[in-house]
């Protein structure tokens, strides 16, 4: 005797996908287009509406720079349309170009994570990384010490880059900086820094305050390399804090 009854087929489930080798976050193509787009067509309108307004300006006898607008003003038509659009998209490429290099790409594997902005590159490897987080336009990796393995400074889109960093299994610290508490903010005269250290923190206070970057950053090398880590609030005022030995370290490490 043969049964009509047949048992049902369970559905297999598909196997997990497998994790790339390398992941490359960065800015999007749409992101890329519109800043390649946008601001050469802010920049051709914008220099066309000053032509259309360099007569006005110039009839004002208080205005400055009275020549160049008079000069723009006596131009004839269609040059002075087309001569507004062609310095107005140049301007704007030249924004666009600059732009472009604040944008900050990482190229993350499970051995190493390079990342580039500014035509600057720097690898840090996966063994060495404690920790990786945002710290406002900072993206910021630290090693088993404490230090600082980089700190590069530009646009990201955090909640991507966190993404790439733990699908290959970098710990991403989304409530920022885990050492944050150890931060001190510097006064000249504290007993508990070299006078070395003092002497670079004030160099850097000059720098920041004249905003020389390259300078506040080489003199921030100097700085990790006597085992102080610093970081700027909002008002450029510095704060900062000394590494640790390794086994120092928060146990979630």
């Amino acid at each position: 005797m043969t049964s009509d009854h047949t048992t049902p087929r369970v559905p297999l489930s598909k196997p997990p996908a497998p994790t790339p080798d390398r992941t490359t976050v960065g800015p999007t193509t749409g992101e890329r287009a519109l800043l390649w787009a946008g601001f050469p067509v802010l920049g051709a309108v914008t220099v066309w509406l000053v032509s259309r307004a360099a007569g006005w300006v110039a009839s004002l006898p208080w205005a400055p720079m009275q020549g160049p607008f008079k000069l723009i003003a006596s131009a004839p038509e269609p040059l002075l349309s087309i001569g507004a659009a062609v310095v107005g998209v140049l301007a704007g490429s030249a924004v666009a170009f600059f732009a472009d290099l604040e944008y900050v790409t990482a190229d993350i594997g499970p051995d190493q994570a390079t990342l580039t902005v500014d035509r600057v590159t720097r690898t840090v490897p996966r063994a060495a990384t404690s920790a990786v987080f945002q710290d406002g336009k900072n993206l910021v990796l630290l090693g088993h010490d404490s230090a600082e393995l980089a700190r590069v400074h530009g646009d990201f889109d955090a909640g991507r880059f966190a993404a790439a960093f733990e699908l290959h299994g970098y710990p991403w610290h989304p409530d920022g900086d885990p050492y944050a508490a150890d931060f001190r903010r510097w006064v000249t005269a504290q007993p508990d820094l070299s006078s070395d250290a003092h002497a670079l923190l004030k160099a850097r206070a000059h720098a920041l305050k004249k905003d020389e970057k390259k300078d506040a950053a080489q003199l921030r090398e100097e700085l990790a390399r006597l085992g102080i880590v610093v970081r700027d609030d909002k008002k450029k005022a510095q704060h900062w804090r000394r590494v640790r030995p390794a086994q120092d370290t928060p146990a979630d490490e």
